[in-house]
């Protein structure tokens, strides 16, 4: 049997998620903005809920195409409000719009959000050196700046935890402990 992280526990879709995704450096620009956008929904949540809302997530919000979702009209954020396959929180679905039109700025301004938000850690993960999950940080000092930053571009749902959270799903820190199967993979 292999030795996991601990918090993935049994559930397959936390187990698919740990051992197929979370960790791994992602640099599709079109990944990178879902996930941001998915972790801000598990704002007092927990991961669980938003893992079994993703692909309701992706339908509900065409595939987390930004150019798509920034042209969202009031009655496209109703219609999502009335959503059960979503978190239906007025705050957290209009901040996807709001997300979509940064995304795009940024995208702009970098040539790629992927440029963009890879700059925080100079372009190649963080290998942290945890033995268990209890030494793992909810935020860090690189998380700190990049919420400021975030935040500064008009994105909303971002703070310093929603940051990490996001670094450790899209591997830009590997925060697998070093008992876990993961660990040297990734």
């Amino acid at each position: 049997m292999k030795k996991r992280c601990q918090w993935c526990g049994t559930d397959s879709l936390y187990v698919k998620y740990h051992d197929e995704e979370w960790g791994v450096p992602s640099h599709d620009d079109r990944h990178l903005f879902e996930m941001i956008n998915l972790e801000g929904a598990q704002a007092g949540l927990s991961w669980s809920t938003i893992l079994k809302k993703r692909e309701n997530y992706k339908k509900a919000f065409d595939n987390f195409d930004a150019v798509k979702i920034s042209k969202y009209a009031e009655n496209k954020i109703e219609k999502l409000l009335q959503n059960p396959g979503i978190v239906r929180n007025k705050l957290k679905v209009n901040a996807v719009v709001t997300n979509a039109k940064a995304f795009l700025l940024v995208q702009k301004e970098f040539g790629s959000f992927d440029k963009y938000i890879w700059q925080f850690v100079n372009g190649k993960p963080i290998v942290n050196k945890f033995n268990t999950l209890s030494e793992i940080p909810a935020n860090t000092d690189i998380s700190d700046k990049m919420s400021k930053d975030l935040k500064k571009r008009g994105f909303k749902f971002i703070g310093s935890t929603i940051c990490y959270a996001f670094m450790q799903a899209v591997g830009m820190v590997n925060d697998h402990t070093k008992d876990c199967f993961r660990y040297k993979e990734v």
